[in-house]
């Protein structure tokens, strides 16, 4: 049995945490701190030896402050080009980016598709809600076509990246998607992509009910109260594994899995 398994929830959050953390109710960032502390517990990740990045938003508090490590919580859209930098410096640490959707591929995708096309020895979770979420719900470029947002009340018009498309085209060797709807994959994926030698990056669908859930809740045929639980229910049947998927493809489902470099899509 892995000692993920046979560590509690509250024993990881004494060993790896310095304090409560603020999510909202139903917030998916919850889920992937846990699962995170789970595969870094699992895979022996020195957390003392490990420097966690993160830009501005609410995927970013999820190492600052609360990570019993050595965090940097810098400018929005910078978390790579930081993260970068560290790694070129002091090559012998372990450098983590954990940021959202807004911060690492709206503002900051300029950094993301280099850092992936140089191969740099990092580690990056992007944790994609579909929003701006800590600064007032605002549209990024993961937001859904047709999607409503605080600054897309009519939905939103454009098209919004592939983000495993958008990596693997820049030339990452590994990259991931994984939902938090279904946390034991997701922990798995993470214990992965932590062990890979080169650059790695994990899309992680994650979900906010406060913000994109409470303007788009017709989605999910719910009364707002029961939108946390029906946004999971809805990824969890709207998202298929890449291994499960035949000739006649995706049928407009999310595709979840890993991909390396030189694999088909």
């Amino acid at each position: 049995m892995s000692a993920s398994k046979k560590t509690s929830v509250p024993q990881l959050r004494g060993r790896y945490l310095r304090q409560a953390t603020p999510f909202c109710a139903g917030c998916g960032h919850g889920i992937f701190m846990n699962a995170f502390l789970r595969a870094a517990d699992a895979v022996k990740l020195d957390f003392g030896r490990t420097v966690f990045v993160s830009g501005i938003g609410c995927g970013a508090w999820v190492p600052s402050p609360h990570f019993l490590a050595d965090t940097l919580h810098v400018t929005h859209g910078r978390a790579i080009a930081f993260a970068t930098g560290i790694k070129l410096t002091r090559p012998d640490l372990e450098v983590v980016v954990i940021s959202g959707d807004g911060d690492l591929t709206t503002i900051g995708g300029n950094h993301l598709i280099h850092a992936a096309r140089r191969n740099v020895p990092i580690k990056v979770f992007c944790l994609n809600n579909w929003l701006f979420g800590m600064t007032g719900g605002q549209v990024s470029a993961t937001t859904p076509q047709g999607a409503i947002t605080e600054t897309t009340p009519g939905g939103n018009p454009h098209r919004s990246f592939d983000l495993v498309n958008l990596v693997r085209g820049a030339g990452a060797p590994y990259v991931a998607r994984w939902p938090v709807a279904r946390p034991q994959w997701l922990r798995r994926g993470i214990e992965t992509a932590l062990q890979e030698p080169g650059f790695a990056f994990v899309e992680v669908l994650s979900t906010c009910p406060t913000q994109y859930g409470r303007a788009n809740r017709a989605q999910w045929a719910e009364k707002q109260a029961t939108v946390p639980w029906a946004m999971l229910t809805w990824q969890e049947a709207n998202c298929i594994s890449r291994r499960n998927v035949g000739e006649e493809g995706a049928a407009g489902k999310i595709v979840v899995g890993e991909w390396r470099e030189g694999e088909d899509a």
